[in-house]
């Protein structure tokens, strides 16, 4: 394995702690008012019904998902944890946090889509291939709540909401909430 693989495997394996020290610095330096609080919450939101949309179609690391979103996107996961992202930013009201943000899921994403693309071109070969040339397989499915249940969305949810009250008790202790809602 080479060094640059190494990194990639390293830092697709420890987005999720990475991620924990990311969301206290950005924490630490947000400055959400309602307006931020508002927008960003809306666009975090598509980010995470496009996860929730994802997760119902796909059996994941058992077969190549066609269905749903993943017609149109290789990485709907990653895109609505994109879109998410974006959407915390904007919520922090601050251009530095959401350019922490965007570095962080730049950088950890784009190893997960490595790693991830790897290994599905490991167990599935030509059938991964045929899905990124054509953007389908064989089959279609339906949405499936299972599935969501089955991929720990709910995970993913919870932090959701967590970082949306965290910056809202943020913007309400510092008073910024007042201050803004007040003019």
């Amino acid at each position: 394995m080479s060094a640059t693989e190494i990194v990639v495997d390293s830092l697709a394996r420890f987005r999720v702690p990475l991620g924990f020290l990311c969301a206290a610095a950005v924490f630490w330096m947000a400055e959400p008012t309602p307006a931020s609080l508002t927008a960003g919450a809306a666009v975090a939101c598509v980010g995470e019904l496009l996860r929730i949309w994802a997760a119902g179609h796909l059996n994941k690391s058992r077969e190549v998902t066609s269905s749903g979103p993943y017609r149109w996107f290789a990485h709907p996961l990653y895109v609505g944890s994109a879109i998410l992202g974006a959407g915390l930013g904007i919520a922090s009201g601050r251009v530095p946090v959401a350019l922490l943000i965007a570095a962080y899921l730049a950088v950890t994403l784009t190893a997960a889509i490595r790693s991830e693309e790897a290994f599905l071109r490991r167990v599935f070969r030509d059938r991964y291939d045929r899905y990124r040339d054509a953007g389908w397989v064989d089959e279609e499915r339906r949405f499936s709540f299972a599935r969501v249940r089955a991929n720990r969305e709910y995970r993913a949810v919870a932090g959701f909401a967590l970082a949306v009250l965290l910056l809202a008790w943020k913007a309400t202790y510092n008073g910024s909430f007042w201050r803004s809602a007040a003019r």
